[in-house]
């Protein structure tokens, strides 16, 4: 049996964020582990991600790939995960490639997903960052869970 580990203290460098879904917690879990779904809601506002650039292999040492589009512009910012943990529908853990992050020339994203009810509360630990990169990540995930609360009162999946 693996062992889920627990939210890590938080630091300056960290996104800590924790956010109530109107959903069952394995609808949830879809939307970050299905690549069709994942491609709709991923990134902040002003970006979306194209659809034939996601990939996710879901297990441990798997893939957890694809390109945000900046809507403006048409640049292309790829994201490039690979999972260290998948447990099924309870956490997710990946380490993101990318010196544009931080301090370390990456980042470690760690997702729990907890019944809360009828709802599904994510709790999202990534770092470390650079402080620019922080708030900008902060950001950008609080507009795609704003997506994902769309795609659920749509009644999307």
């Amino acid at each position: 049996m693996t062992t889920i580990p627990e939210v890590p203290a938080t630091t300056d460098t960290d996104v800590h964020i924790s956010r109530a879904f109107d959903a069952p917690r394995p609808l949830v879990w879809r939307f970050f582990m299905e690549p069709a779904l994942l491609a709709q809601w991923f990134g902040p506002a002003s970006v979306t991600v194209d659809p034939e650039s996601v990939v996710i292999d879901p297990r441990t040492d798997g893939r957890w790939h694809l390109d945000m589009v900046d809507a403006a512009s048409g640049d292309r910012f790829p994201l490039r995960a690979t999972l260290t943990s998948v447990i099924e529908p309870e956490y997710l853990e990946g380490r993101i490639d990318g010196e544009q992050f931080g301090p370390e020339g990456g980042v470690t994203l760690r997702i729990w997903f907890h019944d809360h009810g009828e709802k599904t509360r994510v709790t999202l630990h990534q770092g470390p960052f650079a402080p620019e990169a922080r708030a900008a990540t902060a950001s950008g995930w609080g507009e795609s869970f704003e997506k994902i609360d769309a795609l659920l009162a749509a009644g999307a999946a």
